[in-house]
């Protein structure tokens, strides 16, 4: 295993401090918390707090800034924050409007999150919490009950970002976040294990003519292992299962071709190509297309597609203001 680093236990610390220093403009690191927020408070708008596991980047710390996340809680790598960490956040950007906790669904991540709101709303902080779980291809996983919240989440931080920028209640900008979620699904693929710095060694073993259909975020197994394809193949089956879930016949779609962080760009664009002339031919427009790192894993080599189903109100916000170190609009 070869990564540059100082030590194991400092990681996500030094991370979120190099993260700081590079974007002053835009974040601050909380001083004995590994939460990262918005330079520039905004105290006159709902709050949006969301988080995970350390070793997604550029998320969360990446999507802190004007039209998205008022602040992003990092656990350790692939591991969720703790309560304490996440109330910190809570406290630290909470207006008279409220908190939304955007969480992805797994099983570590909702229980922190929950029992933060819990702390943070015996002090009369209003919170409320939207979940994600895009992941059409598995129902259950090593961590979690139900589908997994994965790439699609960033539309969600996108579109309430934008909706709580806009001075909207609470409650709207809850309900703008579950529409997202319920109108995005994810399916992806993975060609190379990755290899979680505490460990020392690959999360999961594949053959070198092997490919993981289905893989999780952080490295969990997806339906099964087959046999290299082509990317059109492979593209192929993922939209299939995506397609398959949700009816977008005669919709505008957002695509979002995500890479898993050790893939590159040349061959994202390749499937992307694909995904295009497939929505095509269905009759489904793509009115934005997003391709690059948006939610990675660790240096995993592999990619996700997401497609969100777009109505007149998700592609204003969509197409809305957003000014942070990892997206702009």
């Amino acid at each position: 295993m070869k990564k540059l680093l100082n030590q194991v236990e400092r990681v996500e610390l030094e991370m979120l401090q190099g993260i700081a220093k590079a974007h002053p403009q835009y974040l601050k690191k909380l001083p004995d918390y590994n939460v990262l927020v918005r330079a520039q408070p905004k105290t006159d708008k709902v709050a949006l707090v969301s988080g995970g596991g350390s070793g997604h980047e550029p998320a969360h710390g990446g999507f802190v800034g004007t039209g998205m996340l008022d602040a992003a809680v990092a656990g350790a790598v692939f591991t969720s924050p703790t309560p304490d960490q996440v109330e910190a956040a809570i406290r630290e950007v909470a207006t008279p409007a409220g908190v939304l906790l955007v969480v992805k669904n797994y099983t570590g991540d909702i229980m922190n999150f929950e029992m933060a709101a819990e702390m943070a709303e015996m002090d009369g902080i209003k919170c409320m919490t939207v979940v994600t779980n895009d992941d059409v291809a598995v129902q259950d996983s090593l961590y979690t009950t139900g589908r997994r919240g994965v790439a699609g989440t960033i539309f969600v931080h996108k579109i309430a970002g934008a909706k709580a920028e806009q001075g909207a209640s609470l409650e709207e900008v809850q309900a703008v976040a579950q529409k997202v979620v319920d109108n995005v699904r994810t399916m992806g693929a993975a060609l190379s294990p990755c290899t979680v710095p505490a460990a020392g060694k690959p999360g999961f073993e594949i053959g070198e003519d092997e490919m993981e259909v289905g893989i999780g975020i952080h490295g969990e197994p997806g339906t099964h292992k087959e046999k290299i394809m082509s990317a059109n193949d492979i593209t192929d089956h993922l939209l299939g299962k995506i397609l398959a879930d949700i009816d977008y016949t005669g919709h505008e779609v957002a695509v979002l071709v995500n890479g898993a962080g050790a893939t590159p760009l040349m061959e994202l664009y390749i499937i992307n190509n694909r995904v295009a002339d497939v929505l095509a031919e269905k009759g489904i427009k793509v009115y934005k297309t997003l391709v690059g790192n948006y939610m990675t894993s660790l240096e995993m080599a592999g990619f996700s597609i997401s497609l969100l189903r777009l109505d007149d109100e998700l592609r204003a916000l969509l197409d809305a203001p957003a000014d942070t170190p990892a997206y702009k609009a």
